[in-house]
């Protein structure tokens, strides 16, 4: 396990896509969830403990080895929003393309023929972790950490938050996240012994309809 290769799949300006999309802040902002930063704050622990620990439950257990497919229908079904699972699949396929030219794998190879316009992203992000030698746990805390600082990104774009406030918040919720990891590395574990139902399926209804909301805007800075 290289650490500095957690590090480069963490990172922000892995070209995996995710800076054109706001993790639901674009609609929070003009709705007027979030207004600074202990809203961002708020709005931030909530899609953790939700969104984010699903999400990073379903990487986990694909860096075990869970079918990808079975885990992809699995994300399916944790997402009810239509426009949610569209841009999942989108960020999969962009972070499919940089991961598979990163860490050439035939597991990846083999994901990206199944679905060719894209996985869930959760997943992918645990298959690549697979492929660049990475664990379960890795994978739990890039996607834990996902689910926050996208949404903290870009809000210092839609609000013009002090960028040092931002990451105030991300350092805030560090121990929080880490948490969600690990219970999201036992609920992975569980997937492995007792099957796909064991997975986590928590959910944050005002996400999902504010990305309805938000996709049918004309103008908007955000794909999602």
């Amino acid at each position: 396990m290289s650490r500095a290769a957690l590090l480069v799949l963490a990172d922000g300006r892995f070209p995996a896509g995710g800076h054109a999309h706001s993790g639901g802040a674009e609609a929070a902002v003009k709705a007027g969830r979030i207004t600074g930063a202990a809203s961002l704050e708020d709005f931030c622990r909530g899609r953790l403990h939700t969104t984010g620990f699903v999400a990073a439950s379903l990487a986990a257990a694909a860096a075990l080895g869970v079918d990808a497919v079975a885990l992809d229908e699995a994300a399916d079904a944790r997402t009810p929003s239509p426009a949610l699972r569209v841009a999942a699949r989108k960020l999969g396929r962009q972070l499919m393309r940089a991961a598979r030219a990163t860490w050439p794998s035939a597991e990846l190879d083999d994901l990206a023929r199944r679905f060719p316009k894209g996985a869930h992203q959760p997943v992918v992000l645990g298959v690549a972790a697979r492929a660049a030698g990475l664990g379960a746990v890795d994978a739990a805390h890039c996607a834990a950490y996902e689910s926050v600082s996208g949404p903290a990104s870009a809000t210092v774009r839609l609000l013009s938050l002090d960028p040092f406030e931002a990451t105030a918040v991300l350092a805030r919720l560090a121990p929080e996240s880490d948490r969600v990891a690990d219970r999201a590395v036992e609920a992975a574990r569980c997937v492995v012994d007792g099957g796909i139902d064991e997975l986590p399926a928590g959910s944050a209804p005002l996400l999902e309809i504010g990305a309805e909301v938000h996709a049918a805007w004309a103008v908007r800075l955000f794909a999602s």
